[in-house]
């Protein structure tokens, strides 16, 4: 009963989305809760509060490559295992998650040698200063530490989602968050310890999180387990991983190198207080794109399930839904975000140099958001499907190809200055955006067209 229900090639479309979706999207609001709730009590602390959330600002990118590493292996492993579970072949399923799970404890422990050894001149690379490095590295010190533990929980529980358990994972990041929620003040305010606090606070929440995703993988509850026996490393299935992955690497990795360019150029450009409002900027970021970017993190096991079943018109149906849904939602922030800037900059920080300067670039900013949830749902359809090169091309084209040489010469070629790094985000959304779409569209059908030709082909021999 259980393997039927969590069979993707019945039942209506829009129904199994969104039943992984709404938890889904719970989770990864409470995911994000990690480092906003972080950013929120930081950029309220008396007198160093805008410092300090510059120096914590200057971390993501830096736990951004922590991702990227998480999604090359998580997402890669996820809809490999979708796929197989769509052709039945459960050993083969079982073996993916044992070589994830190998390969994120493996990539924790050198990207915490490499924090610890280049934290400084990293820093100072990109886009710190002597006020605002000592709050960077207080916090980062001891964030390092939980890496293993958050890759394994966030990476792992990728595998939960794609089994048709979004309820459970949605309880992975349920426990933590909740946790970091509780223990940031605590460690913030009531023992004083600022930065590391926060950093302390995320920690142990991450540990929680690890925990439950272990014991969920190799209980009884769930259809496919983690066993030892399957960690020893399958070439051939870290390739395949790898392959799939990369795209979702390529992602948070880009978007890590543009944080990186934002932040050194606005440092040079306009000083510590455009870094502070890219910071802000982020972080609304991370909270608005959740709805858009759960549900479409949803179609990928349905979209993943039907394609290794065949079941073609079904992922038609779910990248209408996905693309519509997220078009009406994106464009309604945009306009709520446009209206009222300085409500939302408040919820971080309340410094009035910082709110005069934060609203125009807010407008700047988020201008064609629309756009970017077609990137979204482009990008989840090219997973799904497993077709990684092309969301790959996709994630460097608008991110790499299109943000970062407009972040230099807006601002100093056409002499916009600070201005000129906020407005490279809106046009690489729209033609990166628009770009991926509609090859989206254009590839599936081409798919979708092979396969059914192939399908007729013994047929048409038989009558020859």
């Amino acid at each position: 009963m259980r393997e039927n229900k969590n069979d993707f090639s019945k039942g209506n479309v829009y129904t199994l989305i969104l039943s992984l979706a709404v938890p889904m999207i719970f989770a990864q609001l409470v995911q994000v809760m990690y480092n906003v709730v972080d950013r929120i009590y930081i950029g309220h602390l008396p007198g160093t509060s805008t410092d300090a959330l510059t120096g914590l600002g200057l971390t993501f990118p830096i736990v951004t490559l922590i991702l990227a590493f998480t999604n090359l292996f998580g997402m890669g492993g996820a809809p490999l295992c979708s796929i197989e579970r769509g052709r039945k072949d459960d050993k083969k399923a079982e073996l993916i998650i044992g070589n994830t799970f190998t390969m994120l404890i493996f990539t924790a422990l050198i990207l915490m040698a490499v924090g610890y050894t280049f934290m400084k001149p990293m820093f100072y690379l990109f886009g710190a200063s002597d006020s605002t490095y000592p709050y960077a590295a207080g916090y980062l010190k001891i964030y390092l530490i939980g890496t293993p533990f958050a890759m394994i929980a966030a990476g792992m529980n990728g595998f939960i989602n794609s089994q048709g358990f979004a309820g459970i994972g949605m309880f992975t990041t349920l426990i933590g968050a909740v946790l970091n929620i509780i223990l940031d003040p605590i460690f913030i305010f009531l023992f004083h310890l600022n930065v590391q606090g926060a950093a302390i606070a995320t920690v142990i929440s991450q540990v929680a999180s690890c925990i439950w995703v272990m014991r969920f993988l190799c209980g009884k509850k769930t259809l496919l387990h983690l066993h030892k026996k399957n960690m020893r490393i399958n070439f051939k299935i870290l390739k395949d991983i790898v392959s799939v992955g990369m795209a979702g690497f390529i992602m948070a990795g880009s978007t890590g190198l543009v944080q990186i360019t934002y932040n050194s150029t606005l440092k040079a450009a306009g000083g510590d207080i455009y870094v502070g409002i890219m910071t802000v900027l982020n972080s609304l970021r991370d909270v608005i794109l959740l709805p858009s970017q759960g549900l479409s993190n949803a179609a990928q096991p349905v979209i993943g399930y039907n394609y290794g079943a065949k079941k073609y018109s079904r992922i038609t149906k779910a990248i209408v839904f996905i693309s519509i849904s997220s078009i009406i939602y994106m464009g309604f922030c945009q306009l709520i975000l446009t209206l009222f800037p300085e409500t939302f900059i408040r919820i971080f920080n309340s410094d009035a140099e910082l709110l005069r300067l934060g609203k125009s670039a807010t407008r700047i900013y988020y201008f064609g958001l629309a756009f970017l949830s077609l990137q979204s749902a482009g990008q989840s359809v090219f997973v799904g499907m497993g077709l990684s090169k092309h969301a790959v091309f996709f994630s460097l084209l608008r991110k790499v190809i299109i943000v970062i040489p407009l972040t230099f010469i807006l601002p100093h070629v056409l002499g916009l200055g600070a201005t000129g790094v906020f407005v490279a985000e809106p046009i690489s959304n729209i033609l990166g955006g628009l770009a991926c779409f509609v090859t989206m569209l254009f590839t599936v059908r081409h798919v979708f067209r092979e396969e059914k030709d192939v399908k007729k082909l013994p047929e048409s021999l038989d009558n020859e």
